[in-house]
């Protein structure tokens, strides 16, 4: 599974991750970016790999996350 993050400190609010992926982020009226599903999937990944290859300030990375152990 993958994690989508935002660099606040980099973020420009320049735009291009919400209009190539609405359902995943949203550039607020103070000009930063809101990560709104952080773990994406299916279709939704591709969208976010783009975005992230889009940003223009490498404010947005996406994340590999290990699978928690299985318990018992």
């Amino acid at each position: 599974m993958s994690r989508l993050e935002a660099d606040l400190e980099r973020c420009v609010g320049a735009g291009a991750c919400e209009a190539l992926a609405p359902d995943l982020f949203e550039v607020g009226d103070e000009g930063t970016v809101t990560v709104l599903r952080p773990h994406p999937e299916g279709g939704e990944l591709r969208d976010a790999e783009e975005a992230v290859r889009q940003c223009p300030t490498r404010a947005l990375q996406l994340v590999a996350e290990q699978p928690a152990p299985a318990a018992g």
